[in-house]
């Protein structure tokens, strides 16, 4: 949680992972591990959190991606999920996250984008 003394301001925060393949293991999988660093890599608790806007690419709907942010106790937070466009050419098995959270009004969001989702968002240092 954020000190009360500092100021802080509403942020979101990107990130995008890719799943192996089209199952509900895969999908909880690569968006547990997306939040999990979207969370340690920006500093957050639960209580930061506002909401999370999930969404995925057409071939992937064997799972809701949210289902992976409520099993890692985020229960408090309102999640939604989502069909990205479908671009012709774009990146298949693409789980997307936007969070908005309280944070310090001094430091920008550190996006993540994990794996091959890296070719996503190449300009951001964060795209790994």
């Amino acid at each position: 949680m954020q000190d009360m003394s500092e100021q802080t301001k509403v942020v979101a925060v990107r990130g995008a992972v890719q799943a192996d393949n089209n199952s509900a293991e895969a999908i909880l999988s690569a968006t547990e591990q997306l939040m999990r660093e979207v969370i340690s890599r920006n500093d957050l608790e639960a209580d930061d959190m506002i909401s999370a806007i999930f969404t995925t690419t057409d071939d992937l709907d064997a799972e809701f991606p949210a289902v992976a942010a409520r099993r890692m106790g985020l229960d408090g937070v309102p999640l939604m999920c989502a069909r990205e466009i479908p671009v012709a050419g774009s990146m298949n098995r693409v789980i997307r996250l936007m969070l908005h959270y309280n944070g310090p009004a001094d430091r920008p969001p550190v996006h993540v984008y994990l794996g091959e989702a890296g070719a996503l968002r190449s300009d951001l240092d964060a795209a790994q």
